[in-house]
C-alpha cells in the first residue's frame, strides 16, 4: 500500500473597493487576497513523509470518545498502528447536523503531543479545522497516542489523519 496526501489550506478573499482608483478601469476595482494559501503533497519519499492514513467517523458514546493512534480505524475495516510515526496532517469536522459543539483535546491519558502542549479546539456544528504539523511533535508511542473528543450524546465527528 502507498499513500499520497494533498493538504490544501486556503482562504481566498476578493475585496471590492468602494471607490475605483481614478487611473484604473472599474473592472479593476477588486483585490484578491490569496498569498497565504498553501498546498503540500506528501508521500513515502517526501519530507515530511506520509505512509498511513485513517479517514473515519468517530462516534461519541455518552458525549465522549478517544482516538487511539496505535489502533486507528482505516480502509475496509483495517486498523492502523501509528507507533513510531507522527501525525503529519489532521482534519476534524463537526457535521452541521450535529446539535452541539465538539471539543478536541490532547488525550487525558497518554495524550498525543503533536498539536502542541495543552491543545484544545472547539468546533461548532458545521465547523472544521485542518492542521499540518510539518513533522511536529514526537513519535506516536504507548505513552503518546490519544486524542479526546467531548460533545453531547451520540454525535459523530469526521476525522482524517495522515501519519508518516
Amino acid at each position: 500500500m502507498s499513500v499520497q496526501a494533498t493538504i490544501t489550506q486556503n482562504v481566498t478573499a476578493v475585496e471590492t473597493l468602494d471607490e475605483n482608483m481614478h487611473a484604473s478601469a472599474a473592472s479593476r476595482s477588486q483585490v484578491t487576497h490569496d498569498g497565504f494559501n498553501t498546498t503540500v503533497v506528501l508521500n513515502s519519499t517526501s519530507t515530511p513523509p506520509a505512509s498511513e492514513v485513517g479517514c473515519f467517523e468517530q462516534d461519541l458514546t455518552a458525549g465522549a470518545a478517544t482516538i487511539d493512534l496505535t489502533a486507528m480505524p482505516s480502509t475496509n475495516g483495517a486498523t492502523v498502528d501509528g507507533t513510531g510515526k507522527r501525525v503529519q496532517a489532521a482534519k476534524f469536522k463537526n457535521p452541521s447536523d450535529n446539535a452541539n459543539n465538539m471539543t478536541i483535546t490532547e488525550g487525558a491519558s497518554n495524550g498525543y503531543d503533536g498539536f502542541g502542549a495543552s491543545f484544545s479546539i472547539i468546533l461548532v456544528p458545521g465547523a472544521e479545522v485542518t492542521i499540518f504539523t510539518n513533522d511536529g511533535g514526537t513519535d506516536i508511542s504507548g505513552t503518546n497516542k490519544t486524542i479526546d473528543i467531548a460533545g453531547t450524546s451520540t454525535q459523530t465527528l469526521e476525522v482524517s489523519l495522515v501519519l508518516g
